[in-house]
């Protein structure tokens, strides 16, 4: 099996989908019993038919520990994959056998381990920043802006609700973000006055499709069957909601959900080549540059810790080895001066 192959369309996966149709069904079940995240799910799902297509289209009740071995070593060797993007193949073959198939596939510690990188982050500058700003309009604008002034992931602010900024205490409310945990950011004073306009367009938007019969969101874990009339609520609407309607996936009642992440990410690409930023700029670098800077403006660094969310100091620290890389303040020997 050609993994390069099966990457490039969908067709091979399609058929996997319709041979072991009852299996995936099961599969799904499974995960949404325990309430997984959609992307979780569809990720798990790929791994599992790209693992029957490695194994020829066998069935993995009839394949074992052996065969996911081997798959694992294809991924690191052959493929070159991440060690994250090992680890959930790795993970969604578990599942699949201890909860599905109610296997257990033992130790599998002697498999070919995908090397992590021991990278740096990239960090703007605060010019940098600000001229990447200034390349943006509109939604894209006030987003990418939300990202950079308060450290959030994309989909952190993706997600964001109506009721999640609050204006009195000046602060931005992230639900059940990395890890399960809510935080608090701080709300930028220089975004309330969009945020507030973007509000009343959100209302607007939300009239309009009450009017239409549609105008429900989808709304975290039980929360639907506990109030039954919140989704129609302004308060549980996206603060940046999507320009259609779409049908949802889990019960295929048609609402509409927040923006999606490519638009943003595509957004800042152009936006980081229209100002000729020399650097590998996404998303996620707003992030890094927001705790770089708070860093450079002496805050604690637990201060910086609790802002973005992380669980360990250690992955806190890494922003202290961007500003501060040895021998970075030394003068190569053409620049020292002649005695």
């Amino acid at each position: 099996m050609s993994y390069i192959k099966e990457r490039k369309g969908d067709g091979a996966l399609n058929q996997v989908r319709k041979d072991h149709h009852s299996l995936l069904v099961r599969f799904t079940q499974e995960i949404r019993r325990r309430s997984y995240a959609y992307r979780t799910e569809q990720s798990y799902e790929q791994w599992v038919g790209l693992f029957i297509l490695f194994c020829k289209n066998q069935p993995p009740s009839e394949v074992g520990a052996r065969e996911v071995k081997r798959f694992l070593d294809h991924l690191a060797i052959r493929r070159r994959v991440s060690a994250s993007t090992q680890n959930q193949a790795l993970n969604a073959l578990v599942f699949l056998y201890k909860k599905v198939l109610e296997r257990d596939l033992g130790e599998l510690e002697d498999f070919a381990r995908a090397k992590r990188p021991q990278n740096l982050p990239v960090v703007l500058s605060r010019n940098e920043a600000t001229g990447l700003l200034s390349q943006l309009t509109g939604i894209h604008k006030l987003v990418v802006s939300l990202l950079y002034e308060t450290g959030m992931r994309l989909l952190e602010g993706l997600r964001l609700r109506v009721q999640d900024l609050d204006f009195a205490y000046g602060r931005i409310h992230i639900h059940q973000a990395k890890g399960k945990k809510d935080r608090y950011v701080p709300l930028p004073k220089a975004l309330v006055s969009e945020l507030e306009q973007q509000i009343r367009e959100v209302e607007r938007l939300h009239t309009e499709d009450l009017a239409a019969g549609y105008g429900e969101v989808v709304l975290p874990g039980a929360m639907a069957r506990k109030y039954p009339n919140a989704g129609r609520e302004l308060k549980w609407q996206f603060l940046f909601p999507s320009g259609r309607l779409s049908v949802d996936p889990y019960g295929g009642a048609i609402r509409r959900h927040h923006l999606h992440e490519t638009a943003i990410q595509k957004a800042v690409k152009r936006a980081a080549s229209a100002d000729q930023i020399n650097k590998r700029v996404g998303c996620h670098t707003l992030r890094h540059s927001f705790a770089t800077h708070l860093l450079e403006a002496n805050y604690d660094i637990r201060t910086v810790q609790a802002l973005l969310g992380h669980a360990n100091m250690s992955t806190t620290m890494i922003y202290t080895h961007v500003l501060n890389q040895p021998g970075v303040g030394v003068l190569s020997p053409l620049d020292q001066p002649v005695s």
